[in-house]
């Protein structure tokens, strides 16, 4: 059960094939629009009200741009989220009830909990990002460089309740209509985590290692990557562009949107051209565009495919475009938008794979151009980035997930 834009789906669909050829019967529930993405991986479909694009689109959606800060964002997503959370559990507990184990994401978690208490199911976490409080690093959510190992716990602390408060309404509506007494969402974050409730995180230790204060029960699996059918291949006008020239540099923003796509299209260009390098831009959410013999426009294609064939990918450090990237063995130039993406980012800078950020709201063509020049030119990214590849294919991040599955349902 999963809640958001695309790349807080796809990974479940790999992750939902693997537990299927394991011999386990998977639905994956979440919005309407993404029903394509679990057809295509063999597993169910329940599908979800709220379309998740429409609401970043809208007044509210938009709002979002005018903060500056990884706070402000955090509150006006809080004040979004819970306008629709409560459309949300209906279908969440239709789903449930055929159900013998739920599975739930980070974004829909305090609703799923309170459905798996009220239906007695087993329930575990599989998450995208590290959420639990550390004081190893700054909540990813509110985008920040460390605050020292108090302030980090403190500031995860308010993350976690801003996120609970989401949800409160919808939780009492739920466990009323379940039968169960009235409790809030903070009390029960404090008894699942009291209970070492088992979550297991959809990223490589080699990325982020597990942080030595986290309570027990939660658990870095590895990468669970979006299922791609071995026969989907590339569009041909794509796979003749790459073929026609040396490898172009990839461009996208993913799910995030942008006030002005014109101006960032523009920039993008304008940038790829001063560095003397070919560009694919994806369109996305975003909207972006470009034109000229030396650039190609395209929309969703599998990033397994592509990202092997580029000189280096810019990016909004999605989690899921971020783990695409890293599985190909590319450089990266980040442009992180919002939430977790400036964390994501910092973690490939950290890593050697790429030269720094250039956020969204500071991005200029002379700043684009000169990140372009260092990922591109200096072959120590690419060498780094291809170790790590090589490394990460090693790893099975599904296996733990197996493993957690067959022990909460009893075998």
């Amino acid at each position: 059960m999963t809640a958001g834009s695309r790349g807080d789906v796809a990974p479940f669909t790999g992750l939902g094939h693997g537990l299927a050829r394991a011999g386990h019967e998977v639905t994956l529930v979440t919005h309407e629009r993404f029903g394509p993405l679990a057809e295509a991986a063999g597993i169910g479909f329940r599908p979800l009200p709220v379309d998740p694009r429409a609401e970043l689109e809208s007044t509210a959606g938009r709002g979002l741009h005018r903060s500056g800060t990884g706070a402000g964002k955090l509150v006006r997503v809080v004040a979004l989220a819970r306008a629709v959370a409560g459309e949300l559990a209906a279908g969440l507990q239709a789903a449930a009830e055929d159900s013998d184990v739920l599975l739930l994401s980070v974004s829909v978690a305090p609703l799923g909990l309170a459905i798996a208490e009220g239906l007695k199911l087993p329930s575990l976490g599989v998450y995208l990002q590290p959420h639990a409080v550390t004081g190893e690093f700054a909540p990813p959510m509110i985008g920040t460089r460390s605050l020292g190992r108090p302030g980090n716990r403190l500031a995860a602390r308010a993350v976690n309740a801003a996120v609970d408060a989401i949800f409160t309404d919808a939780v009492h509506e739920l466990r009323a209509g379940l039968g169960l007494p009235r409790a809030g969402t903070r009390a029960a974050r404090r008894s699942r985590e009291a209970m070492d409730w088992p979550v297991l995180h959809g990223f490589s230790e080699r990325i982020v290692p597990r942080p030595a204060d986290w309570r027990p029960g939660l658990q870095v699996a590895g990468y669970w990557w979006p299922y791609d059918s071995p026969t989907a291949g590339l569009p041909a006008e794509l796979s003749a562009f790459l073929g026609a020239g040396p490898p172009p540099v990839f461009v996208g923003l993913g799910s995030a949107t942008t006030p002005d796509p014109e101006q960032v299209g523009a920039t993008v260009v304008r940038a790829l051209r001063a560095a003397g390098l070919r560009g694919v831009i994806q369109s996305g959410w975003a909207g972006l565009r470009a034109d000229g013999d030396d650039m190609l426009t395209i929309g969703e294609v599998p990033h397994r495919d592509l990202f092997p064939r580029t000189a280096a990918v810019v990016h909004a450090c999605g989690a899921g475009t971020t783990a695409a990237g890293l599985r190909a063995g590319v450089p990266a130039v980040p442009v992180p938008v919002q939430f977790d993406q400036s964390f994501w980012a910092a973690r490939l800078t950290a890593l050697g794979v790429a030269p720094g950020a250039v956020p969204l709201r500071r991005l200029t063509a002379p700043a684009l151009t000169a990140a372009l020049r260092k990922a591109t030119g200096d072959e120590t990214y690419r060498v780094r980035a291809r170790a790590l590849a090589a490394l990460l294919a090693r790893e099975d991040g599904i296996g733990p997930v197996l493993e957690a599955v067959e022990a909460r349902a009893g075998g």
